[in-house]
C-alpha cells in the first residue's frame, strides 16, 4: 500500500496527513523496497535450507524489529498514532518472533 497510496497508509498508521511531495516519494520508495523484499522471499520459499534463505529470514527479522521499534516510538514517544498503529506494531512483533524462532530452531525456514 505504501507504493500505491503512502498518504493513506500514513493517515491510518500515524493519524496525520502526508501532504509534502518529498514525503510521498519517500513513502513510495519504502513501498517499492518492501515489495522487492517480499518478492525475494516469495521466490525463495521452495528452496531448501541455504545461507541465502537464512539471510533473507535474518533480514526479515531485522526489518520487523526496526519497524516495530520505529512505530512504537512514533506512538508512545511522539504521540502519533492512527487506528492501525498498534495492530501494525503487534504484526511486526509477531513476525519478528516467528523469524527468530525459525533461525534459532535451525528448521527449514
Amino acid at each position: 500500500m505504501l507504493l500505491v497510496s503512502p498518504a493513506l497508509v500514513v493517515a491510518l498508521l500515524l493519524g496525520v496527513p502526508l501532504d509534502a511531495p518529498a514525503a510521498l516519494i519517500v513513502g513510495r520508495i519504502a513501498g517499492a523496497a518492501l515489495l522487492s523484499f517480499g518478492g525475494a522471499c516469495w521466490l525463495a520459499r521452495d528452496d531448501g535450507p541455504s545461507r541465502a534463505r537464512r539471510g533473507l529470514v535474518t533480514g526479515m527479522l531485522l526489518y520487523n524489529c526496526a519497524g516495530g521499534a520505529v512505530l512504537t516510538h512514533a506512538a508512545a514517544g511522539v504521540r502519533l498514532a492512527g487506528v492501525l498503529m498498534w495492530p501494525a506494531v503487534a504484526l511486526h512483533a509477531a513476525l519478528a518472533v516467528w523469524c527468530f524462532v525459525c533461525l534459532r530452531s535451525g528448521r527449514r525456514v
